[in-house]
């Protein structure tokens, strides 16, 4: 058995939380032992039977063998990520059960996939990356890290996902497309050519709206 901390306690994690129990129950190692937030109203609170423990500046007082960094934000997730594994932390991957995902897929570590996911051969997923309940993504994509494909978003053969991407709930990315880092593609839209880093487009086609600034 490996004891994996989760590190946020609000809905998000609370889904980690499901899909890391739902996979121990079917043989997985990993079992989540508790919530580690900084938000102090939630200190003392239970999610799932499991205890809000304390701030994630005091994960080292905490026993455990692996942690997954459940926040749903990209750019904090990155950089909490960063920092962790900069001190060796060793990161879990949670995935539903319910989950398809072919024999072929590389899965980087930190990432959660949640149930009904389907993933097909050879494609790529990055580290600490969330793919949310329902979405689909194609033969040959390669998904940047910490990016975030969103509940019933759907990608095409060959799609490449930049870093930080976030693909809005049931937005669709057709074959062959490619999004850049850190860009953001609103909920239903569909891309159809290719986008630039730090954008954000809508819409069907979708279409630029605000260009972001580089950080």
């Amino acid at each position: 058995m490996r004891r994996v901390v989760i590190l946020g306690a609000g809905g998000h994690a609370q889904v980690v939380a499901d899909i890391l129990l739902r996979a121990h129950e079917k043989n997985s190692p990993l079992l989540p032992i508790g919530f580690l937030d900084d938000n102090l109203a939630l200190r003392g609170q239970r999610f799932l039977d499991m205890p809000v423990m304390v701030s994630i500046a005091d994960l080292p007082t905490i026993e455990h063998d692996a942690i997954i960094v459940a926040i749903g934000n990209n750019r904090i997730r990155q950089r909490l990520f960063e920092k962790l594994q900069a001190q060796g932390e060793c990161f879990a991957t949670a995935r539903h059960p319910s989950a398809v995902i072919a024999s072929s897929v590389q899965i980087g570590p930190g990432t959660m996939i949640c149930a009904g996911v389907i993933v097909n051969p050879y494609t790529t997923i990055g580290a600490n990356v969330i793919l949310n309940t329902g979405c689909t993504v194609d033969h040959h994509n390669l998904i940047g890290d910490h990016a975030h494909i969103a509940p019933g978003a759907h990608t095409g053969g060959e799609v490449a996902i930049g870093e930080g991407v976030f693909v809005g709930i049931g937005a669709t990315v057709i074959p062959g497309m490619s999004i850049g880092d850190w860009s953001v593609v609103g909920g239903g839209a569909c891309v159809i050519r290719p986008v630039p880093s730090g954008v954000t487009v809508v819409g069907v086609p979708a279409r630029p709206i605000r260009m972001e600034k580089a950080e």
